[in-house]
């Protein structure tokens, strides 16, 4: 075979193969429309077509959208088993009351398996003969939870144990836990599931329970407020109990004077089951109401693992009690001070003065992956942060507009 046709039936091979490739993109394409095309929105409310959430349940297929009316939702609970859907709330945030009712034995709702986004819903009052009814337990898959409130649930929000499932909560509040002890009422209870992320969340009015617990291999949480408030009587703020990659960054952790445990962060208490554990803390406020001391963070590595790495940056303790003392790990720039630098944390005003001599204390974190870009709003959002010449210790860098 010369060169010349050689290359010819070479350029003629391609050729084929590139019309083949066409074709094939050409039908992918056709197909993508048709399920787009094929994607519903699905309204409920009192003046729609469909009046309970439990009939769109029933509805809907993958890749619809799920639209729910301002309004009360009394007992109307479900179960999710769709692959991938986008419910949310339009307007005013519509409340889903349990009122006796609970899918399943388990929650208002459960999410079977499937990668689902959830926006602007609220989750009250659900209660199980167990203990553990939940505004949302989460099964498998991944599943976003947007600008939601869990309010006098037995547990806020529960996962299973799926190692490859994937929880985020974004903007969100959490609080009002029910006044029993057994089971405790976890605010949020994240079983042994892949990831766990965390931000601009407001968690409090805890009781006995955990704000958070998380056994997750890999728990981030940032710009979050895990403060307990005057009311509260949660024992842990956070807790990770079987260690697993752990990061914080740019949150505000305190403790009520009410508190059932003087420890505020807990790592590794129940002994280690990821291969990989460490605990990096930075820029965080850790508070402590009252007089009576607290132990601000305690760290198990003879459980946990005794390789577990454990590094704290520019964290402000605000308060009496004890922060890494007999935590072994790379500690630097950490600062105690009394809880007055701070605003009015009754009014969840954890600034300081723009002429704190606080001012300047901290040096800048190389890391981007650790430094903070963001701060945390009350009641539940997070803001920009902008650029800093002189970085403060704690979670908070701006002042507020009432502590020129």
């Amino acid at each position: 075979m010369t060169g010349t046709v050689a290359r010819q039936l070479g350029w003629a091979v391609w050729g084929a193969r590139r019309s083949q490739e066409a074709g094939r993109a050409l039908i992918a394409l056709v197909v993508l429309g048709a399920c787009v095309a094929s994607a519903a929105t699905i309204r409920v409310g009192p003046a729609e077509r469909v009046h309970t959430i439990a009939q769109a349940a029933a509805l809907a297929q993958d890749d619809d959208v799920v639209e729910i009316a301002p309004g009360d939702y009394l007992g109307d609970v479900t179960v999710w088993t769709q692959k991938r859907l986008t419910i949310r709330g339009v307007g005013q945030r519509p409340v889903l009351r349990a009122a006796g009712k609970i899918a399943e034995g388990k929650a208002i709702w459960v999410i079977r398996n499937g990668d689902f986004s959830i926006s602007n819903i609220e989750f009250r009052d659900a209660r199980v003969d167990d203990g553990n009814g939940a505004g949302i337990r989460f099964e498998r898959g991944k599943l976003s939870i947007v600008r939601c409130g869990f309010f006098n649930n037995q547990v806020g929000l529960m996962t299973s144990n799926f190692a490859d499932a994937e929880l985020s909560i974004a903007d969100s509040i959490f609080a009002e836990a029910p006044r029993q002890k057994s089971p405790l009422p976890h605010l949020v209870y994240v079983g042994q599931i892949s990831v766990l992320r965390v931000t601009g969340s407001r968690f409090h009015g805890g009781y006995f329970g955990h704000l958070l617990k998380s056994r997750a291999r890999l728990s981030d949480l940032r710009y979050n407020l895990l403060v307990d408030g005057a009311a509260g009587r949660a024992s842990y703020e956070a807790e990770f109990p079987n260690g697993g990659e752990v990061t914080l960054v740019g949150n505000v952790l305190g403790q009520s004077s009410e508190t059932e445990n003087r420890t505020v962060l807990a790592y590794g208490a129940e002994g280690g089951i990821w291969p990989r554990n460490s605990l990096s803390m930075v820029h965080n406020t850790f508070y402590s109401e009252g007089s009576l001391p607290g132990r601000f963070l305690q760290v198990f590595q003879d459980r946990v693992s005794p390789q577990a790495m454990v590094l704290s940056r520019n964290n402000l303790i605000a308060g009496t009690g004890l922060f890494t003392m007999g935590v072994v790990g790379a500690h630097q720039g950490n600062v105690f001070a009394p809880a007055a630098v701070l605003g009015d944390p009754s009014m969840m005003d954890f600034t300081l003065d723009a002429s704190s001599w606080l001012r300047g204390m901290a040096d800048p974190i190389a890391d981007d992956t650790l430094r903070p870009k963001f701060e945390h709003l009350v009641p539940g959002h997070v803001t920009p942060m902008g650029d800093r010449v002189r970085w403060v210790p704690g979670a908070l860098q701006t002042p507020s507009v009432a502590r020129p």
